[in-house]
């Protein structure tokens, strides 16, 4: 596998556009495109709120029952969440004017929407912004960046990330940006994903393989508690890579599956890492779990914890409160076996040994604690199963942030 630069206009047939719409921002761009010439292979995941936004609605409806896609069309700014008829008929004529700008039909035309809940979109503004981004698709790497950073509202830097692996002899690309900063959850979050790869692959497989892998990467990430209305992971494949049809689970597929989960899991990433008022990645990884399902049922347990954040916002080994969390979780395992560590780029520590504390020095753990990225390690000694979760610490800017953030 090679990493490369790019994102969504990395694989072979795909380009994009942005622009300034006016929907809610202004100075900056609210809207962005994202089209391929040949038609593609569609897979889609969706919030499981039972309050779901139109663009979730209109988005299911096309990949479930419909043959493809070609274009992705997302505005930020205003979500067309809980906008009833007004909201729906919105996504329809933002698709209308996309079909008849590209010349695709109408159902080839995923939506999708991110921010203020309950106010209706401009869709005159949606319309001219379509248009204006039809005539403007480019392949280039900078029109993807351009893109991604479109789609922003709390996030403070866009997000890429972008591969290579080879199959059938051939050099498939594999592509992506998102966005997410807050109202993350797992079970999807606030979050917008849209991949893009030039694999040949029956819908079916793809469908299967991005719903496997949303359950290791995205849905493992918690900034704050909150489960969104609009969430959605588009994944695009267009065939153009010509490499053998890839139509049942071989070694092909698993290649592609890996190069998949590293896009996914570089994303899911920078959305905890830029959580609303951040100032570190907090990673979570238990090991040693009887079952899978322990291991994440504890390692998300632990990375959503208010207190367990608000002490890694502070580089206070607060070991306690990782325990409590673990405890609460629903997981069964004993306390008095586990094992914790925490690490970063300034080195690693065991806090807690069979569930007491080893007397370790607070000042380097203090010292550990405050880098950028840091990880919390629990061995439970159940088994050989485990899970990464990855979230933020929790700031004083976060309250700020969302106090303030339809004004």
């Amino acid at each position: 596998m090679k990493v490369i630069e790019g994102g969504v206009t990395a694989a072979k047939g795909f380009r994009a556009a942005s622009a300034a719409a006016g929907i809610k921002y202004q100075g900056r761009t609210d809207m962005a495109m994202i089209y391929s010439g040949k038609p593609c292979a569609a897979a889609g995941t969706f919030t499981t709120n039972v309050v779901k936004a139109a663009p979730v609605k209109w988005d299911q409806e096309i990949v479930y029952h419909h043959p493809g896609a070609q274009v992705i069309v997302c505005n930020s700014g205003i979500a067309n969440a809980c906008t009833g008829e007004e909201g729906y008929r919105c996504c329809r004529e933002t698709a209308k004017a996309a079909a008849e700008a590209l010349k695709v039909p109408e159902d080839s035309v995923l939506v999708a929407s991110t921010g203020v809940i309950g106010m209706q979109l401009p869709i005159e503004k949606l319309q001219t912004g379509v248009k204006k981004m039809a005539s403007e698709l480019d392949g280039s790497l900078e029109a993807g960046s351009l893109a991604a950073k479109a789609i922003m509202t709390t996030d403070t830097v866009e997000k890429e990330a972008a591969v290579q692996v080879e199959i059938g002899g051939k050099t498939v690309t594999v592509g992506g940006m998102c966005k997410g900063s807050g109202m993350i959850h797992p079970n999807m979050c606030t979050m917008l994903s849209f991949v893009t790869t030039d694999v040949n692959i029956t819908g079916e497989l793809l469908q299967e393989a991005l719903g496997q892998d949303v359950r290791d990467t995205y849905n493992m990430v918690s900034v704050d508690g909150d489960t969104s209305t609009n969430d959605t992971v588009l994944l695009l494949a267009n065939g153009l890579a010509e490499n053998p049809q890839i139509a049942e689970k071989n070694e092909d597929y698993e290649i592609f599956c890996r190069a998949l989960n590293y896009v996914n899991t570089t994303l899911a990433k920078k959305i905890a890492g830029d959580g609303e008022g951040a100032t570190a990645l907090f990673e979570v990884k238990i090991i040693g779990a009887e079952s899978k399902e322990q291991a994440v049922t504890l390692s998300k347990s632990v990375v959503s914890s208010s207190l367990t954040k608000a002490a890694i916002y502070g580089h206070d080994a607060n070991w306690g409160r990782i325990l409590c969390a673990m405890g609460y979780s629903g997981a069964q395992f004993d306390p008095e076996k586990v094992d914790l560590y925490f690490e970063s780029r300034a080195g690693k520590i065991k806090i807690i040994e069979n569930g007491v504390s080893t007397g370790y020095s607070e000042e380097e753990a203090a010292k550990i604690l405050s880098e950028n990225e840091v990880t919390a390690i629990a061995d439970v000694k159940m088994g050989e199963y485990d899970a990464t979760a990855w979230g933020c610490d929790l700031t004083y800017d976060y309250v700020k942030i969302n106090a303030d953030y339809r004004s």
